[in-house]
């Protein structure tokens, strides 16, 4: 399967974090790095440029940032990737393959949380077994998706909140989605900064909402940044 991998990471003020996570993808070959800046006020696109010729700059928005992203990219299949998180090794190299042998419109990676925290680690399995069941993953697992079929539906929505929820659930009516045994180690930051419980009661109260129908507009004023 003769197909290319664009690998599109949004940033905002992320030079603690995307080394790691541009290092990590120097280790796979026949992929294209893309880095889409929202206006850092650190050394976010310096060391973007470091790693790929392909650093762009625009208004921050994460979902305008991956639009941007996929917008400029040349593979056959898009993974949006988060500054802060890391592709097991080895797969990348398991994305094409699933795809093709599943008749797979695009999917995910499992979710690890860099933490020994057993909470965080049973989130993390829960959220595992969540994707699993309903076919819909969220942005910090790393969605991957035919660069076709992103732009049928649409694309990322811009929206304040939920976009990658918004894209896996359009994604998922397009076709067959796929559940990698592969990890992707995400930071535990938002947890550490406002604690266990409060980002999760807070998460949780947020997605409850949505599913009730509240617009991702109106629960963009949850959003703590």
């Amino acid at each position: 399967m003769s197909k290319k991998i664009s690998v599109i990471i949004p940033a905002l003020n992320e030079e603690r974090y995307l080394p790691g996570t541009l290092e990590r993808l120097k280790q796979s070959d026949h992929i294209e790095v893309i880095v889409v800046d929202g206006g850092s006020a650190d050394r976010t696109a310096d060391i973007a440029r470091s790693f790929t010729g392909k650093v762009f700059s625009v208004s921050p928005g994460r979902a305008r940032q991956m639009n941007e992203g996929a917008r400029m990219a040349e593979g056959d299949v898009l993974l949006f990737l988060h500054a802060d998180s890391l592709i097991a090794p080895g797969g990348l190299d398991k994305i094409l393959p699933a795809l093709q042998e599943n008749g797979a419109v695009g999917g995910a990676f499992r979710l690890k949380i860099d933490s020994g925290n057993f909470f965080l680690k049973s989130l993390a399995c829960l959220t595992n077994l969540r994707c699993l069941v309903s076919g819909v993953p969220y942005g910090d697992q790393g969605i991957f998706i035919l660069r076709e079929t992103f732009q049928k539906i649409g694309g990322y929505p811009e929206i304040p909140i939920l976009e990658d929820v918004e894209l896996a659930r359009k994604m998922k009516r397009a076709g067959k989605t796929v559940l990698l045994n592969e990890r992707v180690m995400t930071s535990a930051r938002r947890w550490a900064k406002e604690g266990l419980l409060m980002t999760t009661v807070r998460h949780r109260w947020i997605m409850l909402l949505y599913f009730l129908g509240v617009s991702p507009r109106r629960l963009g004023r949850f959003r703590h940044a």
